[in-house]
């Protein structure tokens, strides 16, 4: 890509929150490489705020989930002059709006055969797979450097807060969209005892969807407090930035504390590493059962464990999470 100058470049990642997220560093390398050029961004309405204030974008673009704009939005992208659109989404919906592009596509490579492989015949092509992130910037053709981070900026409002807080504080984020990726309620209430007679503190972190399950976790935790929010991700990402560490599921809370930099241990059931959604150059620990010829049975979650038996989060006890935890934040 460096080969030729482009002066406008649109972006293209729809969704989920840990997906948008791992564009960032792609951005800085963007910005590095062409200086002078508009880098515009698409983005579905709901995941915005992971870019709001991004001040390496000159144009966030909009799409509303149940895609009422879709005609209004085409027409803006094919009058937009673009000479370059790199499609991180790559799927019927970003296709259907790049149709007709007067300019240079390129698309991100989804690996869907060699993904196929790995979850349904266990022939693992992936072993030395890159990261989704460095994935991104291939696809983009421009290379990242050892700096260009995960990352999100917070509005002026909120750095005052901004801030590392409590060093034995330890955020617990339960939540995760499929069932197979949620490690068991019991099993962080669990650590959450063991944290709190360990003299540390405890907080639960969530969005909208698992307020209920962090008020559940955090009632049986004495003194935890519950911080989960009505997807408020600013609000969110100053309570998880005064935590000294973070303990989720593979997840896009995950992604969020490497983004804010906070060492974070993640439980990963029925998804793997090779996938490419890890915490990025950020301390952290995967703790996943290695034992199992059933792993992977999805690569993005199942509502239900095709087995019944769920030994891949069952057989990951509080007292296995406590001892990497304490080994992560220790480190120096």
């Amino acid at each position: 890509m460096t080969s030729f100058t482009f002066e406008k470049i649109l972006i293209i990642r729809l969704s989920s929150l840990g997906d948008v997220l791992l564009t960032t560093p792609l951005l800085t390398a963007l910005r590095r490489e062409y200086q002078s050029c508009q880098i515009d961004f698409l983005v579905r309405e709901e995941y915005s705020d992971v870019l709001r204030y991004n001040p390496l974008l000159n144009k966030l673009i909009k799409y509303s989930k149940d895609g009422s704009d879709a005609a209004n939005l085409k027409k803006e992208l094919e009058c937009g002059g673009y000479t370059l659109v790199i499609d991180l989404q790559n799927n019927f919906r970003s296709r259907s709006l790049t149709l007709g592009i007067n300019s240079k596509v390129v698309r991100f490579y989804k690996n869907t055969i060699s993904k196929f492989l790995l979850v349904n015949l266990k022939i693992n092509l992936l072993k030395n797979s890159a990261s989704i992130t460095e994935r991104y910037a291939e696809a983009a053709g421009i290379k990242l450097n050892d700096g260009d981070r995960v990352k999100l900026y917070l509005p002026e409002s909120d750095l005052i807060e901004n801030k590392q807080g409590d060093n034995k504080m330890i955020g617990l984020c339960p939540g995760a969209k499929h069932f197979t990726k949620r490690w068991l309620k019991e099993y962080y209430i669990e650590l959450g005892k063991l944290l709190i007679k360990n003299s540390f503190s405890v907080c639960l972190l969530g969005g909208k969807d698992e307020k209920d399950l962090c008020e559940q976790i955090s009632k049986e935790i004495p003194g935890a407090i519950n911080h989960s929010t009505d997807n408020n991700l600013f609000q969110l990402a100053i309570k998880m930035k005064q935590c000294s560490a973070i303990v989720c599921n593979d997840s896009g809370l995950m992604h969020l504390a490497s983004a804010l930099q906070i060492p974070v241990a993640a439980i990963f059931g029925s998804t793997v590493k090779e996938f490419g959604f890890f915490p990025y150059k950020n301390r952290s620990s995967v703790i996943e059962n290695n034992s199992l010829t059933c792993r992977p049975c999805s690569h993005i979650g199942r509502e239900s464990c095709p087995k019944k038996h769920f030994r891949c989060m069952r057989d990951i006890e509080p007292n296995d999470v406590f001892k990497q935890l304490i080994n992560l934040i220790s480190y120096e």
